[in-house]
């Protein structure tokens, strides 16, 4: 070993461990912050990605976004109807399908879920600008990668945006562009998930 080996695993296992751990906090505070109606995280998962996008979804949109099975997602919605948080009604395309949408009670907590619970508030409050910034733009390059080997659902983030124009700033410290807002901005306000993505 040379005096610049370190022992242990190697760094991209290292980071693994790490996304593992934050995954286990957030399991673990879904549980914690069940609320009122008591959601299982997959329940409070359909909340929030219907409040994301205020389009009626159908079951089968919900079950891709999720990476989960239609019986999975109907049987939890059935339970997000019997709460009065979700309205199950036919798609006015076909006859056949289900369209969803949150009721007020439903859009209510979606909004108390959207707040970010207090242990990971006081986290994140100690990362400094440019750590917060790296994390994103490795996050937005390792999903994007995952997305392409169709390992994980397609999200609406800059990276696989048509508004999104990378590096169009090269030198500043904004060098990302998004024609939508058409507005400059940096690595620290990439979005993974936004209501105004648009697909190439």
């Amino acid at each position: 070993m040379t005096e610049t080996d370190v022992p242990g695993t190697p760094p991209h296992e290292q980071l693994m461990v790490g996304i593992t751990r934050l995954g286990q906090a957030l399991r673990i505070s879904s549980y914690r912050n069940a609320g009122p109606y008591r959601l299982s995280p997959l329940q409070a998962d359909i909340i929030v990605l219907l409040a994301g996008d205020l389009r009626p979804r159908r079951l089968s949109d919900v079950a891709a976004s999720l990476a989960s099975t239609p019986p999975t997602i109907s049987d939890a919605v059935k339970t997000l109807t019997a709460k009065a948080l979700v309205e199950r009604r036919r798609d006015t395309s076909d006859a056949r399908a289900v369209s969803l949408t949150l009721t007020r009670a439903g859009e209510a907590e979606a909004e108390r879920l959207a707040r970010l619970p207090e242990e990971f508030a006081e986290a994140m409050s100690s990362l400094a600008p440019e750590d917060l910034a790296a994390m994103l733009r490795g996050m937005s390059g390792m999903i994007r990668s995952l997305q392409d080997q169709r390992a994980i659902p397609v999200t609406r983030m800059c990276l696989t945006c048509a508004h999104f124009r990378p590096q169009a700033h090269p030198g500043s410290d904004k060098p990302h562009h998004c024609a939508f807002v058409d507005n400059a901005f940096g690595d620290g306000e990439l979005r993974l998930e936004c209501p105004d993505h648009l697909n190439p």
